[in-house]
């Protein structure tokens, strides 16, 4: 696919002042959504393991039931 090029040519003009905005590109957007949601997912599953191996620990039979039904979203891989 080709890039779009985009060429920006300037005249004076004696007209009052605009601001000009630039929209951020979707690829930019799109990988930068992506990172954020692993970093969110990592840390969400890193946490549920760590209170997971706590209910273990502590031989919590009830709690450790309910996050591991809990955890089950996130080994669909």
């Amino acid at each position: 696919m080709k890039k779009q090029k985009t060429v920006y040519q300037f005249y004076r003009y004696s007209g009052e002042k605009i601001q000009a905005k630039r929209e951020i590109p979707f690829e930019l957007r799109f990988s930068s959504r992506l990172l954020l949601d692993e970093l969110c997912f990592n840390y969400n599953k890193a946490l549920l393991e760590d209170n997971i191996n706590n209910s273990i620990d502590e031989g919590n039979r009830d709690q450790f039931l309910k996050l591991s039904e809990d955890y089950r979203h996130f080994i669909w891989e």
